[in-house]
């Protein structure tokens, strides 16, 4: 096989922009700046005009414009004005007195936060919901490891029931109507071609034929049946594959249970530790209070001996819950270390709070320290401690570098706190009372949402300007404020879409789809036709659970249906094959948002996700074949 310089350098950018997805250093938005700027570049050093990579580089923006990219974004901020409405925090009031049985606990948890995901944002929906869940776990004694994995599954199987809750759905759709144009064009074009023969066998005039989106609600048969099944195994099966040893219950009003939190502390004068080993000292605590390393003049930290007899002065790193911490320092003489104790002190004016967090997958702190917090607050929040389950951390707090999924206690007043937490894009895991906001906006909320949905589906107005007007009506309603309006946007996946699609595009323009495809079918030359669909599911599933879903079906859209071409068959299945492998992402946290919101609250290990995420997959591989046939015939 002999390829085209075009081919080599698009296999080069595909190649190179899996390769740093997986290697993980820099995020996603940044990688595909990164592939759609040497796309570009590539294009000129091959010709330019001569270059099939790019047909003009001037247009080598037009992704932000695509359809794609808006709805996503819309369908973000319709997300917050129906959390601003109260709809949300209605739904999960409603919900309290199924949470007395544990099946009954998971299930009415998981069905919720599905219903909810298939009409907004699932990451949204799932940060909802979690601080509920803690809340319900709690007053249950439940573990929370026994709910956050079912939930998070459930908000992204719940994605999948219509085109607008997963951006994988909404990329399927508008792909389709794109690629359907193109067909016909190559048709009209070459009577002789693929394309020709594909509307020959279905009995289509091409110059009769009008290409459409795939709707809201199409997704809805196969996408529905997946979450409906999944619901179920999660809620009575999945939920006893989760390790035992992650199955505690709480033992603090803390809302969740994980390994102890970690902060720096020195012995005072009159502390009833003095004069006693460090075992010793433990013990008294009923083991509430771990040091885990002693800290010496010059600041450095080193390995702890359990003989060693505690002295006036001496500073340790510790570990021990936030609820206990207040109280091992009163009843044992112990003060928190001088710079946290006079930072703590420095907070003036109002009294302080402390707010437990978790760090997002978007998070500003991701790879940064407690200085980039000083830095970033102004001096006006204190970093209290860190927790990583099943990672412990054996820094000073100075020299952490945060991570998707570790937990940081913070002190400051209220308005600091809010401010922080915005900025910085924290989830605050802080006891949260629903307030269902004012009864009249919730009705109203719903009633613009659903005339948005009805003229979609109506064929009245396409599915963004449709709910572009949803949201105009938020803002006129008084539901949405204007000032919230761009910050509801989940910027780094537009700005993956739109340096992505190019990409994708080039994929086609070179060539290099019809060689993949080529080469599946000749390796499947001898398999039933209906396994191809299975294959593109599994191969799609297995590179969402590495990548982001959303760069994973740009990628595999284009090949699917250049198979489906090749072979004679109709695009719309191999399309659904794909949109359903791309949001299946269960093995591990890193796969989907949703996985790694829940690491840190749930004390998940990474190995712990297969344990669920293995027997789902293949379920849904086994179940959703099938459904695709019967609703979308090859």
């Amino acid at each position: 096989l002999i390829m085209t310089p075009d081919q080599i350098a698009i296999s080069f950018i595909i190649i190179l922009t899996f390769s740093l997805f997986i290697w993980g250093k820099w995020r996603y938005d940044i990688v595909a700046l990164i592939a759609l700027f040497t796309l570009a570049i590539l294009d000129t050093i091959l010709g330019g005009s001569n270059s099939n990579l790019v047909k003009d580089v001037s247009q080598i923006f037009s992704g932000f414009g695509h359809p794609a990219v808006i709805t996503v974004a819309a369908v973000l901020i319709i997300s917050k004005a129906l959390q601003n409405s109260g709809v949300v925090d209605l739904i999960a009031q409603k919900i309290k007195p199924f949470t007395t049985n544990k099946i009954l606990h998971i299930s009415s948890l998981s069905g919720v936060i599905a219903i909810l995901s298939a009409f907004m944002n699932n990451v949204g929906a799932l940060a909802l919901m979690l601080p509920v869940t803690l809340k319900t776990a709690w007053a249950q004694k439940r573990s929370p490891s026994l709910l956050l994995m079912p939930i998070a599954f459930a908000s992204i199987l719940g994605g999948m029931i219509t085109m607008i809750g997963t951006p994988p759905n909404i990329i399927i759709s508008t792909f389709r109507f794109k690629e359907m144009l193109n067909i016909k064009t190559q048709a009209l074009l070459d009577p002789t071609s693929l394309a020709a023969k594909y509307f020959i066998d279905r009995n289509i005039n091409p110059l009769d034929y009008e290409p459409l989106t795939f709707g809201l609600f199409d997704f809805s048969p196969v996408g529905g049946s997946i979450a409906l099944v999944g619901v179920i195994f999660v809620a009575f099966i999945g939920w006893r594959l989760i390790p035992k040893s992650n199955q505690k219950k709480p033992e603090s009003q803390s809302l969740f249970k994980i390994d102890d939190y970690v902060t720096e502390i020195i012995i005072s004068e009159d502390s009833s530790f003095i004069g006693k080993t460090i075992r010793l000292a433990e013990d008294l605590t009923s083991d509430r209070l771990n040091f885990i390393r002693y800290i010496n003049n010059k600041g450095i930290t080193l390995l702890i001996n359990e003989n060693k007899t505690i002295k006036e002065g001496d500073q340790y790193l510790v570990q021990s819950d936030p609820n206990d911490l207040s109280d091992i320092i009163d009843q044992y003489k112990i003060n928190l270390a001088k710079e946290i104790r006079f930072r703590m002190q420095s907070l003036i004016k109002e009294e302080p709070t402390f707010v437990e967090a978790v760090i997002t997958p978007d998070s500003r702190l991701l790879g940064r320290g407690r200085s980039y917090l000083r830095r970033r607050t102004s001096n006006q929040i204190t970093l209290i401690a860190v927790a990583r389950q099943n990672k412990p951390i054996l820094k000073r707090l100075g020299k952490i570098e945060f991570q998707v999924g570790d937990v940081i206690l913070v002190q400051g007043n209220e308005d600091n706190l809010s401010n922080c937490i915005q900025t910085l894009d924290l989830l605050p895991l802080a006891e949260r009372e629903l307030d269902i906001g004012e009864h009249s906006r919730v009705p109203v909320a719903l009633f613009i949402f659903s005339l948005a949905i009805i003229s979609n589906i109506m064929g009245i107005l396409p599915t963004t300007i449709a709910f572009i007007g949803a949201i105009l009506c938020y803002i006129f309603t008084g539901i949405l404020r204007v000032r919230d309006l761009y910050k509801t946007i989940d910027w780094p996946i537009i700005i993956l879409l739109g340096a992505m699609i190019p990409v994708s595009e080039a994929l086609q323009t070179t060539g290099v789809t019809s060689i993949i495809s080529e080469a599946i079918i000749g390796i499947t030359s001898a398999l039933p036709t209906w396994s191809i669909l299975s294959i593109i599911m599994i191969i799609t599933m297995s590179l969402s659970d590495i990548i982001n879903n959303a760069a994973t079906a740009l990628i595999m859209a284009p090949i699917s249906t250049a198979i489906a071409l090749s072979m004679g068959l109709s695009i719309d299945p191999f399309l659904m094959s794909v949109a359903v492998g791309a949001s299946c992402a269960f093995l591990t946290p890193i796969g989907h948002q949703c996985n790694a919101l829940i690491l840190g609250p749930g004390g998940y290990k990474f190995s712990d996700y297969w344990r669920m995420g293995l027997p789902l997959e293949i379920l849904i591989v086994v179940i959703s074949t099938p459904i695709i046939l019967k609703c979308w015939p090859l």
